[in-house]
């Protein structure tokens, strides 16, 4: 065989393994989980099983609420993403905390979530209250306001009314975080049809006050034993 027609058998050969039944393409090598930079796969693996496709909600309140992304910031959202909540069903995802997932990949999640849903000229005029509170709440004020602007829809002490489930069942209150209660006060349930502060009664929108102590006196339904921990962070 003349060194011709060893090239070109060799060619022939190689050729035939790279389009060989089964074989990976060139273009389509496999990348390692934490060289994942892609938003809508990040989401997707990691974020939607909670709180739903296209951050619409579901076990876990809505990502793609743009109230909500008015009042919690890049580095709360980060924070929660990278540490989690002690204490509730919000893991932590970074893996300086015990996740898998890198700071770039967290940093990655954060900037998708606000890119991808939020509004930031939709609340340009309206006096937003605060994420976390100022000032701790007083529950017996809480339970009077709680009767004003709740009770209408989880009834009057708090265990489901006409158009709302219990907001004080035990085993809800004991893997939900004082600022989740707050969150959800503020900026309701809307995957849910929950209003938010501004809408409870017609007219009259909560005020920060207000919102401070109904959570106060909704962490007083806590366990005595969960109380006794100051609540969750």
């Amino acid at each position: 065989m003349n060194c011709w027609a060893v090239l070109l058998f060799a060619v022939v050969a190689a050729w035939g393994c790279e389009s060989a039944p089964g074989r990976p393409a060139v273009d389509s090598a496999v990348i390692a989980p934490n060289k994942v930079l892609d938003f809508e796969v990040l989401y997707a693996s990691n974020c939607a099983g909670c709180h739903g496709a296209n951050g619409a909600g579901g076990l876990a309140s809505s990502l793609a609420d743009p109230l909500y992304l008015a009042i919690a910031d890049d580095a709360t959202i980060r924070r929660v993403t990278a540490e989690g909540v002690v204490g509730t069903a919000m893991p932590a995802f970074a893996q300086s905390a015990g996740g898998v997932l890198t700071a770039e990949q967290v940093d990655v999640i954060v900037q998708g979530i606000r890119a991808s849903w939020a509004k930031p000229t939709m609340f340009r005029d309206v006096q937003l209250p605060s994420y976390a509170a100022r000032a701790p709440g007083d529950a017996a004020r809480g339970a009077s306001a709680y009767a004003v602007f709740c009770a209408s829809c989880h009834g009057a002490a708090g265990r489901g009314g006409p158009r709302a489930s219990s907001i004080v069942d035990r085993a809800y209150l004991t893997i939900v975080s004082d600022q989740s209660l707050r969150t959800t006060v503020i900026a309701g349930r809307p995957d849910m049809g929950a209003p938010d502060w501004r809408s409870d009664v017609p007219g009259r929108s909560m005020s920060p006050q207000d919102i401070s102590d109904v959570v106060a006196w909704l962490a007083t339904q806590r366990p005595a034993a969960m109380r006794a921990t100051g609540g969750f962070k």
